[in-house]
């Protein structure tokens, strides 16, 4: 079975019905789902795994909506990821609010499943393109996700899915610096043991398949940070 670059949501929402009507249509799309019914069990997971997106309910018991948010954003290791922010609060004033505080997208509620998967999907095109199919290119590398076909200079090259997955992450950010710890969570996955010395090792192999038919190698080890692309 061929393994997708799958992005990780977090759905935070108090109301059950609401979370296991979420998780439905995100697990459907091909989404991975975590849940959270409160604020502080959402705080507690973007701490343990950064998510790709977070669908966050306003009204939660305990630490509102709003304060994850802000919390959230003024984080530099999670201030990129994007909120949906959920809300029964309809009024302009509110939607201003939560927009302000560093939410990317604000929905009102009783919402349309259809609508709200086309913002997630909206969200995750300008933030994780590779995991909604989208085509990345970098110069002459081409990686086309729906396909899982990668192209350098027209050629066809024959990755492995860890060193795909590699080449997208490298991919949706060229020129951002990965460290080892950054590139297990984002590849294999935070519940998947792994040494980090591995990531030397596919790295190793992605370097050795992208220069099959010539060309510099576009991958840079940064001393004492990680990798990066160009």
């Amino acid at each position: 079975m061929r393994q997708q670059v799958q992005p990780h949501v977090l759905i935070v929402e108090d109301e059950p019905s609401q979370r296991a009507v979420l998780s439905y249509n995100l697990e459907s799309e091909g989404f991975r789902i975590s849940e959270a019914e409160d604020g502080d069990a959402a705080l507690l997971m973007v701490s343990e795994e950064v998510p790709d997106l977070i669908v966050l309910d306003w009204m939660l018991p305990g630490v509102s909506g709003i304060e994850i948010c802000r919390r959230i954003k003024t984080r530099p290791e999670t201030r990129e990821v994007p909120i949906i922010m959920l809300s029964a609060r309809s009024e302009e004033v509110d939607r201003v609010r939560g927009l302000e505080t560093g939410a990317d997208d604000y929905v009102v509620k009783p919402y349309s499943v259809t609508e709200l998967m086309a913002r997630v999907k909206a969200q995750l095109r300008r933030s994780r393109p590779a995991g909604v199919g989208e085509t990345l290119r970098y110069e002459d590398i081409t990686l086309d996700a729906e396909t899982h076909r990668v192209h350098r200079g027209g050629q066809l090259l024959k990755l492995g899915p860890t060193e795909f997955r590699l080449l997208a992450t490298f991919l949706e950010k060229p020129g951002r610096v990965w460290s080892r710890e950054q590139m297990l969570d984002r590849v294999w996955g935070r519940d998947v043991y792994v040494d980090t010395r591995t990531v030397d090792v596919h790295i190793g192999r992605l370097r050795k398949v992208l220069c099959t038919h010539g060309g510099a190698d576009p991958l840079r080890t940064v001393r004492g940070a990680g990798y990066a692309l160009g």
